[in-house]
């Protein structure tokens, strides 16, 4: 005869003896599909990788791992910011727990027009929710991974023929008083490199990338002191932390350079 669900043994609610307290279990890299409102074309349909946990007591031997699952699927499909911001308080009453964290990760594409011909196609960009709560407190932070070109104005100084040029990353996390877009963040940070990226490019627009590159050269260094100074200025961002990495051309190396602002 099968027992009913009520009378098998609970074994993660038994008591551990060890006291050592768990600042986050729970699932990790669990796929999901999303939709999330852009400022293009109102929805955009993707795919998150999310991370959901909360802290363990040290007398409780386990979690409930089901449980985060069901959280998550208690939202049903079309996640908006607001459901994703209020998971963790549903992770803590599910739970019992203190401490909740929340995590999505997902590709972010938009249409880019080259700048000469005015060809599309589509750049993808790494976004990541991540949200944290414990008691009253609730902490959103936006992060936007952001590909640009640098070129080196050391290079082009010492240089009788062109510079030496190469794409980095920017990783630009904020937190906000009012939500911003996330085409805004990225748009943030292209405007601090020396040119954008696109996925196509006929040959005028080649031509005038690679021209633009070379009218505005920047170090790493300046890279991320251009993205800061314009995250100051925002009216809505509270904090931010910019970090940049460049994939160099002519070194085994790459440059890396990080500012962060103190929280307000």
């Amino acid at each position: 005869m099968k027992a009913k669900a009520n009378q098998l043994k609970d074994t993660q609610s038994e008591r551990d003896y060890r006291r050592v307290p768990i600042d986050r279990v729970g699932v990790k890299n669990l796929r999901f599909p999303l939709r999330i409102k852009d400022r293009d074309h109102a929805e955009q349909h993707t795919v998150a990788l999310v991370s959901l946990a909360v802290d363990l007591p040290h007398q409780y031997k386990g979690t409930h791992m089901s449980r985060f699952v069901e959280v998550l699927h208690a939202h049903g499909h079309a996640l908006t910011v607001a459901d994703i911001a209020g998971m963790p308080r549903d992770l803590i009453k599910r739970l019992k727990a203190e401490k909740a964290h929340v995590e999505f990760k997902f590709p972010y594409f938009r249409t880019k027009k080259a700048p000469a011909t005015g060809a599309e196609g589509l750049m993808d960009y790494g976004v990541i929710f991540e949200v944290n709560a414990e008691k009253d407190e609730l902490d959103f932070v936006v992060t936007v991974e952001v590909p640009v070109a640098t070129l080196c104005p050391c290079s082009k100084a010492i240089s009788e023929r062109g510079a030496h040029n190469q794409r980095g990353t920017v990783t630009f996390s904020v937190r906000f008083s009012t939500p911003v877009w996330i085409e805004e963040l990225i748009e943030l940070v292209e405007a601090s490199a020396s040119c954008e990226l696109y996925s196509v490019l006929k040959r005028p627009d080649e031509k005038l990338v690679t021209e633009r590159a070379y009218d505005n050269p920047v170090f790493v260094e300046d890279l991320v002191r251009n993205v800061a100074i314009k995250a100051r200025k925002h009216k809505h961002i509270t904090w931010f932390r910019v970090e940049a990495e460049n994939y160099e051309s002519i070194h085994n190396h790459n440059a890396y350079a990080v500012v962060e602002m103190p929280r307000r």
